[in-house]
């Protein structure tokens, strides 16, 4: 699929130089993770009319700064990819400041709107609404990170998250209006607005998480 739509060569540089990156950083945002945003980013990218190269460059660097503190990873992330001179081999410098900057404003949490088109892009590909998805991630965050939790205060700290960020008053926002992503935050926000339903799938993943450690 990646092949059809991104540059060939774009694709051979990003899946032998950048990709494998992700086989350091936690559960949350391995691999698999940055290759589903990937190919959201191109099915938004073909619905917006967006630069293919450009939307694909930005996925795959989009949590490159997880080599570093997780709280600046969006900013760590910018100045990475600003500072690989290999992309100058197929973009622009303008380009690459677009591209920068949407690394930036890609985080849910972030205060204000995506400067650019890009930056609604990966921000809308980055939010993982499929809600067996949000619960999975979630609680292997929690247990790579914290890992001195026990079980009772791993849910205390799960069901904190979602309500936080996914909850009808949660931070988080979507950019592109009819995206697949507003029928699935509904879905969401009706388990989370259930305290059973939401204890049973932080129970079903986190049994999960234990069975294959």
């Amino acid at each position: 699929m990646l092949k059809n739509t991104a540059s060939l060569d774009l694709v051979e540089f990003v899946e032998t130089q950048i990709l494998p990156q992700y086989a350091n950083f936690d559960r949350a945002h391995n691999l698999e993770h940055v290759t589903r945003v990937i190919r959201r980013s191109l099915e938004l990218a073909q619905r917006t009319g967006a630069d293919i190269n450009m939307v694909y460059a930005i996925a795959a660097y989009h949590d490159i700064g997880m080599s570093g503190p997780r709280a600046i990873h969006h900013i760590t992330g910018g100045k990475i990819l600003l500072s690989d001179a290999r992309l100058k081999r197929w973009f622009s410098a303008e380009q690459i400041k677009i591209m920068k900057e949407a690394v930036e404003d890609h985080r849910a949490s972030a205060a204000h709107a995506p400067r650019s088109l890009y930056g609604k892009i990966i921000a809308e590909a980055d939010r993982d609404i499929v809600p067996e998805v949000v619960f999975q991630r979630t609680v292997q965050y929690g247990m790579a990170n914290y890992p001195e939790l026990d079980r009772e205060h791993q849910w205390l700290r799960f069901r904190e998250h979602m309500n936080e960020k996914y909850s009808q008053h949660g931070y988080i926002r979507l950019w592109i209006p009819g995206s697949p992503n507003e029928e699935k935050l509904t879905e969401l926000r009706n388990i989370i607005a259930n305290p059973t339903l939401l204890r049973e799938q932080f129970d079903r993943f986190y049994e999960l998480e234990i069975n294959n450690q």
